[in-house]
């Protein structure tokens, strides 16, 4: 019996999952868990990178202590986060994506190479936290002086195991410098930027073998763990899927980038798969009721709530994918400052969210079927809010169509499936 680990890593919190085939299947085991999510620093947000290699490790040993012989492990996180290396030495902090750090140069960035030409190049929609706009804040702050590398999230916790310095596609592909016709970083972007050429390797796929930790072979999966995610998913069709997550990452799978005007507009992108383009749009996601949930009753438990939000009568709704929810120091007054009305109870402010993500998946499928020219009738959700029946009942009314939901690690098994396949 061969056995692979997946260490799954998000925005709030990693866990480490043993898998192996059985029957035709992939069975699993969760060996470690452990939280995360970013830190306050001089008016920054920053991540902890010593705490997630250290937990990574400690994940490793704990997994070595249920099963005798761990054959291969691979990391996936959220994407367009990196770490900068001047030789072996980090240089920090290592800035979170929510950080606003990027809002001063997007105009700067758009002057040198406008948006529509990035779209066209890349495919990938706009966010203020792209990998693009971090890297232009860093060059401008002056934070790429003797700079040797940049590795994405995943591939920098891999390297601290293996020593090995990669650059996943699936992953490279999140940060808008991809190119979506050859598949590799776009140098007319890079030096449009005059961002150093250095720090933009050949990009390698899914299945490619780094090095070795303590006798375990490490490898990438798809290390954006939205790509792995969607290798987890158990079509019987060629359907739309939702990765819900604190984003909510609502796709399909296409076989080539569509890059045209109704794309741009929409704010579609195109994202890197194992073998395909992922056709996909953020939605804000349980970022948004994770935090009410902090804020209001953080004792509650989740069946509480949505029965709450059930038996609410509250009917304004917000824009879910709007700047003011991205880092609110209070998301209680983010909606407060959003709606007309004021809400009462908590059941209001959660029956809002939910209700304001189902309409928002709505507005994204029809846009899909209109972009793509296909019409679906089922939408497959995976990850932790497919386990909230509430949402997938607003979702199923809202879009009209039926909805697969699967409470499955589809993440870890999606990297579990490609160590598994290379093996």
């Amino acid at each position: 019996m061969r056995y692979a680990l997946a260490i799954d890593i998000g925005a709030s919190s990693g866990r480490h999952i043993v898998g192996w085939q059985e029957n035709g299947e992939i069975k699993t085991c969760e060996v470690y868990r452990f939280p995360n999510g970013v830190q306050e620093q001089d008016g920054h947000l920053i991540w902890d990178i010593d705490a997630l290699v250290s937990h990574v490790k400690a994940g490793i040993e704990k997994a070595r202590e249920q099963f005798a012989k761990i054959d291969t492990l691979s990391i996936d996180t959220w994407g367009v986060d990196y770490v900068l290396l001047r030789g072996e030495k980090e240089v920090r902090p290592c800035y979170a994506y929510r950080d606003s750090r990027t809002e001063a140069v997007i105009s700067r960035v758009h002057e040198k190479i406008t948006f529509t030409r990035l779209y066209r190049h890349t495919g990938i929609q706009f966010q203020p936290f792209n990998t693009i706009y971090q890297l232009y804040a860093d060059k401008e702050a002056g934070r790429l002086a003797g700079v040797t590398d940049f590795l994405m999230m995943p591939e920098y916790l891999l390297y601290k195991l293996c020593g090995v310095k990669s650059h996943e596609y699936t992953n490279a592909t999140t940060g808008g410098m991809v190119s979506a016709e050859t598949g590799e970083y776009d140098e007319a972007i890079i030096d449009a930027l005059g961002l150093p050429r250095h720090l933009f390797h050949k990009l390698q796929q899914p299945g490619t073998v780094l090095g070795e930790y303590e006798g375990i072979r490490c490898l990438l999966c798809a290390t954006h763990d939205t790509g792995s995610a969607v290798e987890g998913i158990p079509m019987e069709e060629d359907a739309p899927y939702i990765s819900s997550g604190t984003w909510s990452l609502l796709g399909v799978k296409t076989p080539r980038p569509i890059t045209n005007e109704g794309s741009e507009l929409a704010n579609w992108s195109n994202e890197g798969g194992v073998g395909y383009n992922r056709y996909q749009k953020n939605i804000m996601g349980m970022w948004l009721v994770n935090r009410l949930r902090d804020e209001l009753c953080p004792d509650m438990p989740w069946g509480d709530i949505t029965a709450q939000a059930a038996e609410s009568r509250f009917e304004e709704t917000v824009d879910a994918n709007a700047n003011l929810f991205l880092a609110p120091d209070s998301m209680k007054d983010a909606f407060d400052k959003a709606l007309s009305m004021q809400p009462q109870t908590v059941g209001d402010y959660f029956r809002c969210a939910y209700r304001s993500l189902a309409l928002s998946y709505m507005n994204a499928v029809q846009e899909l079927q209109h972009n793509t020219g296909c019409h679906y009738d089922s939408i497959y959700i995976v990850g932790g809010g497919a386990k909230n029946q509430f949402l997938n009942a607003l979702t199923e009314k809202a879009t009209g169509k039926h909805v697969v939901a699967l409470p499955i690690e589809a993440t870890a098994i999606g990297n579990l499936k490609i160590q598994l396949q290379a093996q």
